[in-house]
This record gives structure tokens, sequence and C-alpha cells, in this order.
């Protein structure tokens, strides 16, 4: 027989427990729009192409690619301190051009961005919008100022990993509670089995999403191995990432060799694709050409692809590495395997499903802490203040993200295309939508689940609407044409609006059974009636 335990004592499981729980609340809010928008992050391309349906461009090769964008350089930055060339893809089908002004305006860094046309080799107009890109910067800087975002999201994912690891050595029947999901038996047993399907269904992916986001992070959280060695970040940067090394000038002119015959003579090295070509100083004698294997054509390029510098005039190699050490490899792999750059379509549509099993995980697990509570609480007392707290910054946060999404695309959508700071009341759009679901949620408690998620589902199924009032590219058009990113991304809106109508009914039928279930049986004659105060509002939590 086992040993009975001394009062207070607990065992290893039941520590977990208590250890899952609250590392999983407390930063559970954050860690639920870090998840969201990491998931929107993977098609951060395709978003960006749909807010920016002016450009309707086809790739070209990169030799024809970077010809055209040194031409454009030359001929309107023959003075800028870098260049910057990546070539079209299929995921990204315009030259992208970036430069540094050799004098900057004070308190900028002065780069200036610029999208050619394949076909004309002219940079093309299109409304001003951050597209993908805000939702991959939000994932792991919050919209908050360097470096404290960062740290943020870098705090929560610590939070995640806990989360995780305590929540595997809690559940003992993990993988056999996978297979038990009751939805019909509502309250915690309902959640129960689905956070537990959601977390098993992505366990692997998890565990490495979560860990893999630290690692890419290690040198701000763990800075005292480089603190040791290198006498300032700088150096640490440059040997470590070579390819974005800046090699110093010597104030001569010279002219710049010319870059695609460099190219394609990179590209049959490598039997791959050349990412991103580097210009230091062109025009200069010192002028250095730095080319960049696709981070795409290997999961270790993701953030340390094999690269090659030549001399800028003479395009004699200097120096390169096409084999990546062991070390180096492994590291690589964790953030590549993170980033997902390698991804073809299929594998990426893995991904996000997967990362929003994992959104999914999260939310249910901040409402499962809820339903716990409720359920344990005596009928008819009048409900805590921490619950109604908590429970509306779920509403609130939940549903109101879907919410703050789609008042993101309605922006890109009726802002004029032409009003200066364009992109900044765009995210402002975000972020009012997100504010008014958070106010609404703690204003009127009783259907802040139904009406919030009502109102997303309504939001998101009217973007393809609005996409087709607004713009010739809509899914009369794109579906014939077979142009799957706008296609795409108006069908992946009809059906996050078909699942969030489908939880807001299901809110909508638990705020009923809650009605009826608060509401007093008719009192016999000689029995008095219980006082009015007596029933406390629970929600509607589906």
């Amino acid at each position: 027989m086992k040993a009975a335990k001394a009062p207070g004592q607990e065992g290893l499981r039941q520590a977990m427990s208590w250890l899952h729980t609250w590392s999983g609340l407390i930063f559970g809010w954050a860690l639920f729009a870090m998840f969201l928008t990491g998931t929107l992050a993977f098609f951060r391309p395709e978003i960006t192409r749909w807010m920016q349906p002016e450009i309707d461009a086809q790739p070209v090769p990169a030799v024809q690619a970077v010809a055209l964008g040194q031409r454009y350089l030359a001929q309107h930055a023959p003075d800028a301190t870098r260049w910057f060339i990546t070539p079209p893809s299929r995921r990204e089908p315009t030259v992208q051009l970036l430069y540094q002004q050799p004098k900057p305006k004070p308190g900028t860094r002065g780069f200036v961005r610029v999208k050619l046309d394949p076909a004309t080799g002219q940079a093309v107009s299109a409304r001003e919008t951050r597209g993908g890109d805000f939702f991959y910067r939000f994932h792991f800087e919050l919209e908050m100022a360097f470096p404290w975002g960062r740290w943020l999201a870098s705090i929560a994912g610590m939070f995640m990993l806990v989360a995780i690891i305590s929540g595997i050595i809690t559940h003992k029947k993990i993988f056999a509670d996978f297979f038990t999901f009751r939805p019909r038996k509502g309250g915690q047993r309902a959640w129960m089995d689905g956070h537990n399907a959601l977390s098993v269904l992505g366990l692997p992916f998890h565990l490495m999403i979560t860990f893999s986001g630290l690692v890419l992070f290690m040198t701000m959280l763990m800075p005292a191995g480089i603190q040791a060695v290198y006498e300032n970040p700088r150096q640490y940067t440059d040997e470590v990432f070579k390819s974005f090394k800046i090699t110093p000038a010597r104030n001569a002119p010279a002219p710049l060799a010319e870059l695609a015959p460099l190219v394609e003579q990179a590209q049959r090295h490598w039997q791959g694709r050349v990412g991103r070509v580097i210009v230091n100083h062109p025009g200069d004698a010192g002028a250095t050409i730095t080319l960049v294997r696709d981070a795409a054509d290997g999961v270790s390029f993701g953030r340390l692809a094999p690269y090659v510098r030549l001399d800028g005039v003479s395009g004699q190699r200097l120096e390169g590495e096409d084999d990546l050490s062991a070390a180096v490899r492994t590291a690589g792999v964790v953030t590549g395997l993170h980033l997902g750059l390698f991804a073809e379509p299929l594998l990426r549509w893995l991904y996000f499903l997967v990362s929003l099993a994992g959104t999914g995980m999260v939310g249910s697990g901040l409402v499962l802490w809820i339903a716990k509570r409720r359920q344990k609480a005596r009928p008819g007392a009048r409900e805590a203040f921490s619950l109604r707290l908590v429970d509306a910054l779920n509403a609130g946060t939940v549903a109101g993200l879907f919410l703050a999404v789609a008042a993101f695309f309605w922006a890109n959508r009726l802002l004029p295309a032409d009003l200066p700071g364009r992109q900044l009341w765009e995210v402002r759009a975000f972020f009012a939508g997100w504010g008014l679901s958070l106010a609404y949620a703690f204003l009127l408690p009783r259907r802040k689940w139904r009406d919030l998620l009502a109102a997303a589902a309504t939001a998101l199924a009217l973007v393809p609407v609005l996409n087709a009032l607004t713009t010739s590219r809509h899914l009369g058009a794109s579906l014939p044409a077979g142009d799957w990113v706008m296609a795409g991304f108006d069908l992946t809106c009809l059906a996050a609006a078909l699942l969030l109508a489908w939880m807001a009914r299901r809110a909508a039928r638990a705020g009923a059974a809650q009605s009826a279930r608060r509401a007093p049986a008719p009192a016999a004659p000689t029995q008095q009636a219980p006082a009015l105060g007596a029933y406390e509002a629970r929600g509607d939590t589906p």
C-alpha cells in the first residue's frame, strides 16, 4: 500500500499542474497574440501581395532581375553607402531593392525601399502598407520599442516552454486523452478534452517553435559569452553574420563590376539560387560584392546561408563559405525550422494549421481556467471579481484579436491610397479593433463572447466582399485566372469566418443555457420567492 501523504504534501504531478496552470495564465493573453500573428506570418509575402493589389507581376530569373536592379540603383542611388538587391521568387515576384543614403536625416538610418516591375525595370507604385511584415514584427516585438518588446516576447516564450513541459508531466494519459473528445459534455470536461487534443496534435511542433524562438534571441538573453570574448557587439555580428559585414571604402572612384555574370557563376557553383546581393560602397575602389544563397534552398540557411564575397571592381573572389560547420549548421537548423522559409506550399500550410492549433491550445487553456473555477463555485454565489476580469480579458483577446485582424484588412481597402502615413493608420485600426473588443467585454459581460465572435466572423466574411468592391482582383477574377494568392487569401478569410460563426453559435447556446439555469422555478404559494439579487450573471463563455 502507498503511504498516505502528509497534510500539505503534494506529488510531482500536482505541483506540475499548479505550475502549468499559472505559467499559462500569466502570459496567456500575450502568448495568444504571439501565436496568432506568428501563424499569419508564415504567409507574410502573400499577405503583403493581397494588401498591394496594384502589383500584378511575374517573376523573372535572378540574373535578369539583378541586372535590372543594378541599372536602377546606378541611376537613382549612385552615391549610396550600400545596395541590397533581392531577386524575385514565386512568393514575391517583384525585384526588391534597398539602399542606404550616405547622409541620412538625424535619428534615421537612411534606408530607402523600392520595388521594381520585373517586366519593365521601373519602380512600381502601390499603396503604402506594412502588409504581412506587421504580423511578423508583432509576433516577436509586440509593436513595442526595442528592446522591450523582444524582452517581453522572450519572457512569454520562457513561460510557454515551462507550461508545455509541466503539461506533459501533469497529464499521465495525455495520448489516450487525445482520442477522447466529448463536446456535448459541456463545461470543464469539453474544454479539457479540446485543450488536450489541440496540445497533443502539435506537441513536437509546439516544443520546437517555442524553444527555437528563444534560440533566436540567444544573444540578447545570454550575452555574457559574447561580452567576454568580443570588445563590442559589432565584432560578434561581423564574425557570425559574415555576409552582412561592412567593408571599408578607399575613397577612390572606380567602376562597379557587372553583377549579373557573377550571380550566374555563383548559382552554377551552388547548384542553387542567389537570394540576396549586397554591394558595399558602389563606385569606390574598395567596393565589395556579397552574394548570399537563397534561404529557401535549405533548412539550415534561415539565418546563416552560404555566401561569397567578391572584389567590387575586378570580380575576384575574396572570401566565402560553402560548407557550414557542424555548430553553425545545427544552429541554422534550429532557427530555420522556426522561420519556415524553406517550406514549400504543402508544408507551409501544415505549419499554418499546426500553429493555428497552438493558438487554439493557448485560447482553450485560458477558457479552461475559467470553466474549472466556475464549476467549483457555489450555486447562487456572486462570481469573484478575478473570474470576471479573466473572462473579460479572454473574450477581448481571443475574439477581439480576430476582429482586430479583420479591421487591419478593412483599413487597407478603405483608406485612401495616397493618405500620408497610411501604414500607420492600418496599424491604428488593428489596435482600435482590439481595444474596442476589450472595452465591450468589460461593459457587456453577459453577451461578450457571442457578440465579439459574431462581429469577428462578420468582419472576416466581408473582407472578400470589400475586396470585390474596391479592386478588380476578386474571387470572380482570381479563381478563373489561377491567381491563388488573391483567391487563397479570400477563401481563408471565409473559412475563418465560418469557424468563428460556429463558435459564436456555441456561445449563444451556452448563454441561453446559463440564463435557463439562473431563472428561479415558480415558487409555491406558501413559499417565499428567492431574492432578485441571489443570481449572478456568469457570462456566455462557449
